[in-house]
């Protein structure tokens, strides 16, 4: 019976059972964090950006009291908080269910 490095017990192919199935469940994982949504603020919830937990934006919301035509850089710069801030939301909700898989083990080049 081949052993695992570092003389944990078990043989190459419960390895690759163990391997196969983390891979499904992975996959079924992500599939699920398409669907799941976060939101970021800014302004005080006068910009919200809406993000899936596969870190993709799918909407942006914009109060009309935060458009002032003589401050876009205000405006631009909600819009780029509350998206940086969906996102860091998203890569969180991302990172804990990959974890669930990993038992928290933090396997570099895994999560992306």
């Amino acid at each position: 019976m081949a052993q695992f490095p570092g003389g944990m017990g078990g043989n190459m192919g419960d390895m690759v059972k163990h391997a196969q199935k983390a891979m499904g469940e992975m996959q079924k994982i992500q599939a699920e964090l398409e669907e799941r949504l976060v939101q970021g603020t800014a302004g005080g919830g006068a910009v919200v950006a809406t993000v899936s937990g596969a870190r993709r934006v799918v909407a942006i919301k914009i109060d009309s009291d935060a458009v002032d035509p003589e401050d876009l850089e205000l405006l631009e710069d909600m819009i780029r908080g509350a998206v940086n801030d969906g996102l860091k939301k998203a890569d969180k909700l991302y990172k804990d269910e990959m974890s669930k898989i990993t038992g928290g083990l933090n396997l570099p080049g895994l999560f992306g």
